[in-house]
C-alpha cells in the first residue's frame, strides 16, 4: 500500500471534528499523517485538536488561515502543499468513517487514476444523538439516514463498478470532494485546487474536470469507502452560478493547469 496522508478540511464545528478524529483512529488501517484544513475556525477548534494530538500516535499538521469567506480551494492547498505522502485521501471534517475507510481507498489505488466516493447522510436527529453522545457507533437500527445502499460494503463489486459507475457523458466529472483521493503528484500536475472558486460550490468537479484533461481517469469507489455524514444547514450557494460557469469553462477549453494553485505554497 501507498504511503497515505488524510486531509480533513473544517470549520468551526468541533463536535463533528471530534467524532471525525475518533474514526481515523479507529481505522484498520490507519494513516500514515493527519492533516487538518481549516478555514478559519475559532479557537475551539485550535484546543481541540491540540488536546488530540496528546494522545494521537499519528503526526498530525494543523493548517489554518483567516477567516475571509468560504475559501475551501485555498486552504486544500495549503494542506496538499503539506502533505508528505505519495497518496492524498480527501474527507470533510463532518465526517464519521467505516473502520475500513483507509484501507478501501488504499487497496482501491490504481495509478493514473483518481478516486470518488459516496456517504451515508444521517438525520437532523440522529446526528444530534451522536454529538451529544460523543459516540461514532452506528446502529443503524436506531439511526435514521438517507442513501440506504451506501451504507453497504461489497469489495467483490469494487473493480465491476470502478469505471462504470457514473461515469458516461457528464456524470464522468460527478464527485464527492468529501470522499476523494489523489496520487499527490497528479494533484501537482494541475497544480491544484483553483483559488478563483470562492464560496460553496463546484471547486471539487472543477479539479476532477482538469485531471480527466490530463488523461488522468476517475474510478468510482461505490460499496467500499464508506462515510457517514452527519446532518447541518447547507451553506449560501450565491456564489454557485458563478462558480458553475468557471467548471464549464474548464470542460469547454479543455484547461489542465491554473495559474493561482497548490504552486504558491510549495
Amino acid at each position: 500500500m501507498p504511503g497515505c496522508s488524510i486531509l480533513i478540511s473544517t470549520y468551526n464545528w468541533p463536535d463533528a471534528l471530534s467524532l471525525c478524529l475518533k474514526s481515523v483512529m479507529l481505522q484498520i488501517v490507519k494513516p500514515d499523517e493527519i492533516i487538518i484544513c481549516d478555514d478559519g475556525s475559532a479557537d475551539e477548534t485550535k484546543n481541540l485538536i491540540d488536546d488530540f494530538k496528546g494522545s494521537c500516535k499519528i503526526p498530525l499538521k494543523h493548517i489554518w488561515q483567516p477567516d475571509e469567506g468560504f475559501q475551501l480551494a485555498k486552504i486544500r492547498n495549503k494542506g496538499f502543499a503539506a502533505a508528505n505522502k505519495e497518496f492524498i485521501i480527501q474527507i470533510d471534517g463532518d465526517l464519521i468513517l467505516h473502520p475500513k475507510f483507509v484501507q478501501d481507498h488504499l487497496l482501491f489505488a490504481r495509478e493514473g487514476y483518481f478516486t470518488t466516493g459516496s456517504r451515508v447522510l444521517l438525520s437532523e436527529e440522529s446526528t444530534v444523538q451522536l454529538i451529544n453522545e460523543k459516540n461514532t457507533a452506528l446502529d443503524f437500527k436506531k439511526i435514521k439516514y438517507k442513501n440506504f445502499f451506501n451504507k453497504y460494503r461489497a469489495p467483490f463489486l469494487w473493480e465491476l463498478l470502478a469505471t462504470n459507475y457514473k461515469n458516461k457523458g457528464t456524470k464522468k466529472y460527478y464527485v464527492k470532494g468529501c470522499n476523494m483521493a489523489f496520487w499527490k503528484k497528479d494533484i501537482l500536475s494541475v497544480n491544484g485546487y483553483n483559488e478563483d472558486f470562492l464560496g460553496w460550490g463546484r471547486e471539487d468537479s472543477e479539479i476532477a474536470i482538469r485531471l480527466i484533461n490530463t488523461g488522468v481517469k476517475k474510478r468510482f469507489l461505490k460499496f467500499g469507502g464508506i462515510a457517514y455524514h452527519l446532518y447541518h444547514a447547507e451553506a449560501s450557494r450565491e456564489l454557485e452560478e458563478k462558480n458553475v460557469q468557471m467548471m464549464e469553462k474548464a470542460i469547454i477549453e479543455k484547461t489542465t493547469y491554473i495559474p493561482k494553485g497548490v504552486s504558491q505554497y510549495l
